[in-house]
């Protein structure tokens, strides 16, 4: 029961929400996320941090990049949220900005 009480914990912040958001179309770098979101490294790292010990995220490094995305490998009631995210989140005012902000980040400046 805690394992699933933290996997909801994770989702009742805004800017984790809009991270998840944002990961649900692939993998990001977190300088990517930083663009779109305008938030320090720090702050964005922590919450990227917190999703991944929720057991949201994975990442991996390259060079000295951390990238980030959606798990794999999910619990059936992950993955039953996971849908019901992709299917509302995206019609949110702010993860349409937020995604419109990636596709303008990512055609002028890309991390390495």
């Amino acid at each position: 029961m805690k394992t699933t009480a933290r996997m909801f914990k994770a989702l009742s912040d805004e800017t984790r929400l809009r991270i998840i958001c944002l990961l649900l179309d692939g993998e990001l770098c977190v300088c990517d996320i930083m663009a779109v979101l305008q938030l320090p490294q720090s702050t964005v790292s922590r919450h990227l941090a917190y999703l991944k010990n929720a057991g949201w995220v994975d990442d991996r490094r390259a060079g000295v990049w951390m990238y980030y995305s959606i798990l794999d490998n999910v619990k059936n009631l992950q993955n039953s949220l996971l849908d019901s995210l992709r299917e509302n989140l995206p019609d949110l005012e702010v993860a349409a900005a937020d995604r419109k902000r990636l596709c303008e980040f990512s055609q002028h400046n890309r991390c390495a």
